[in-house]
């Protein structure tokens, strides 16, 4: 795993030159009470190396510009490339196309501490990786070999485009049709809330080449540049405002037969595969913004005073501390399980990749939430951290799949089995 060794060398040299850790791992250091917290509890010596890493990078080149970005709607182009030079760009996608080969858990791993940096960041990065891996799993030597190493060194970037205007949570109803004429299908329709939409290289596109419903659809990789593709304007958002979000429009796009992915047909089925890993991985991203607020809210109750005593000192607010603190532990867990399920092709591994995805998001906005209650008035400025990150993470509760689809998925499972 060439990648993987960069990144390994990496942390072996900026621990030879001294370098200190990000803050957060400072302070998980420093502070007995972080410990149980503590991210790299139950992992390799190795996993822990390339999560020092990842820890590094967000503390240096993504938290000190994480407001800018946000606030400047600055999509970070270059901040992304250092990273794929540390192998992030293709995560789990095989080294000999580029990618680093790491494990879903590893992936989990490091999309966690690098959202202590900037989620919306990082939520892009892990966007893309699912693309990438997605060509490397389902393309031919031809379409991995073309597509692949551009990827993972983010010399070009990717996006995936599933949701429509009409078609969200009931996505095998999407209407985008592809025809085929010749050598090239013809594709007619548009892709809604796509992250980097027009300012991104390669477009993972599901449509409709047969019948109705999920056999009908498959899936094609469109370039950018091709006649036929344009954007809509960029959308004004809540949150994820350092990667852009426009709407993806297809009128006679004439795309050649040999970027198809898979067997005409089989879209729906690579669409949900991706999605499986995208749920893990944004959940992660969520991991990463609850453990940066529960520290937020830990060294904030230390230093403000209410009443002539610090915030600490109140019992309310320690067990709202604690109780952010278990939800914490228990959404990583669950989420560092579902890797494990995906990454070993379980048969539970869909629905533990559901679960996980409903429990983080869900949980670890609450912990966002809370702390930034717990910062009082001055959470609700942007001067303060907090509110960035309860921001960013809100929408990681409907993408991906909704999470009452989450429920719908389990339930099916369950009431499958019975």
């Amino acid at each position: 795993m060439a990648a993987a060794r960069t990144i390994f060398r990496f942390a072996r040299l900026t621990s030879c030159a001294g370098k200190s850790r990000s803050l957060i791992f400072n302070r998980i250091q420093r502070r007995g009470i972080a410990s149980c917290i503590d991210p790299s509890l139950g992992l390799t010596d190795e996993q822990k190396e390339f999560q020092k890493v990842a820890f590094d990078f967000a503390a240096n080149e993504m938290a000190p510009h994480m407001a800018e970005w946000d606030q400047k709607e600055i999509f970070p182009v270059e901040c992304m490339r250092k990273a794929a030079q540390l192998g992030f760009g293709g995560i789990y996608v095989d080294p000999e196309m580029g990618g680093s080969g790491l494990t879903r858990l590893d992936t989990s791993v490091i999309f966690e501490a690098l959202s202590t940096g900037c989620v919306s960041t990082t939520a892009y990065i892990s966007i893309h990786n699912m693309c990438n891996w997605m060509i490397d799993t389902f393309g031919n030597t031809e379409q991995r070999e073309r597509f692949c190493p551009d990827l993972c060194t983010m010399d070009k970037f990717a996006s995936y485009c599933l949701t429509e205007p009409g078609s969200g949570s009931d996505a095998a109803s999407l209407l985008t049709s592809a025809q085929l004429k010749g050598d090239h299908y013809v594709l007619n329709g548009s892709k809604a809330f796509i992250s980097g939409g027009g300012d991104t290289d390669v477009y993972v596109v599901m449509c409709r080449t047969g019948g109705p419903g999920a056999k009908g659809i498959s899936c094609l990789v469109v370039e950018k540049g091709t006649p036929g593709l344009s954007f809509g304007k960029k959308e004004q958002k809540v949150g994820w405002n350092c990667q852009p979000t426009r709407a993806v429009i297809l009128e006679d796009c004439a795309v050649p037969v040999t970027n198809r992915l898979g067997a005409e047909g089989q879209g729906f089925n690579i669409a949900m595969k991706g999605l499986n890993g995208g749920r893990i991985n944004i959940a992660s991203c969520s991991l990463g913004a609850a453990h940066a607020c529960v520290q937020l809210a830990r060294d904030h109750m230390s230093v403000r005073k209410q009443f002539g005593e610090p915030l600490s000192s109140n019992q309310f607010l320690q067990f709202k501390l604690a109780e952010m603190a278990t939800k914490l532990v228990a959404s990583r867990l669950l989420v560092r399980e579902a890797a494990r399920a995906l990454q070993d092709n379980r048969p539970d591994a869909v629905a533990l990749c559901s679960m996980a995805k409903l429990f983080a998001t869900d949980e670890c906005f609450t912990i966002c939430n809370q702390a930034l209650q717990m910062h009082g008035g001055y959470g609700y400025l942007k001067d303060y951290a907090v509110q960035q990150f309860v921001r960013d993470i809100r929408v990681h509760q409907i993408l991906e799949g909704t999470n009452e689809v989450m429920r719908m998925i389990i339930a099916r499972g369950l009431l499958t089995e019975s």
